[in-house]
């Protein structure tokens, strides 16, 4: 039988509340696998957070933002392992304003990440 280790094939950049371990045990069930990464060409902003239920996982009323910047920019984060069903637990646990886009890391590697949905696709 495979464990939710073996089954994690997605990557997922967090520089935010997903890397938290309580928000990680709340929304998975399980401390994730992470590796150190970095997105380029983006900048952190704060978003006020009106969803009651997120505010009581996080512990926090503002949550950073990602947002397109200029291409000296850059947000710092971790890659974090995951299943596809556990992705799907981040979707929810993410709240409107964030939009989940498959993005390049400084490291080459792909991952997805949340970005402010208020910017436009490239």
């Amino acid at each position: 039988m495979a464990t939710n280790r073996a089954a994690a094939t997605e990557h997922l950049f967090s520089y935010g509340t997903l890397q938290q371990a309580d928000v990680q045990l709340a929304t998975f069930g399980r401390l994730l696998d992470s590796r150190p990464d970095r997105l380029p060409g983006y900048c952190l902003a704060m978003l006020a957070i009106d969803d009651a239920q997120v505010v009581a996982t996080s512990g926090k009323t503002h949550h950073p933002i990602a947002s397109r910047g200029e291409p000296a920019d850059g947000v710092p984060g971790a890659v974090l392992a995951v299943t596809l069903e556990e992705l799907r637990q981040a979707d929810a646990y993410e709240v409107a304003a964030y939009r989940r886009e498959r993005v390049t890391l400084a490291s080459g590697a792909q991952a997805w990440a949340y970005v402010d949905a208020r910017d436009t696709l490239p």
